[in-house]
């Protein structure tokens, strides 16, 4: 059986709105990662589509700024995160470990 997500937290549209747009654009870098990506058509069009999300990201936060919306309620936009699948969706975006690296990361021969 598939264990239940956690609900939600309410968050305003602006909020749905900048929580959606990041984790687009979180998504797309993800594709674009070149330590982690096989082919450079896949980035490209990752990188194409990144001009209209990052675009779509600034609106939202435009739209909250404009509204008085001054302060962002970081624990309630990270738990948003969680539910959504953002430790893993933003994990994508690092550096790839090296290939036969053991969990300190520790093969590079200069260390």
């Amino acid at each position: 059986m598939v264990p239940e997500l956690p609900p939600l937290p309410a968050l305003t549209r602006s909020e749905g709105e900048l929580i959606d747009s990041y984790l687009d654009v979180v998504d797309l870098l993800g594709r674009i990662n070149p330590s982690r990506t096989t082919d450079t058509y896949s980035a490209l069009r990752a990188a194409q589509a990144l001009v209209s999300r990052a675009s779509a990201l600034r609106e939202a936060l435009t739209v909250m700024h404009l509204r008085g919306e001054t302060d962002l309620h970081h624990a309630t936009l990270a738990r948003a995160l969680r539910v959504l699948d953002g430790e893993r969706r933003t994990g994508l975006v690092a550096l790839a470990p090296e290939a036969g690296a053991g969990p300190a990361g520790g093969s590079h021969p200069n260390r």
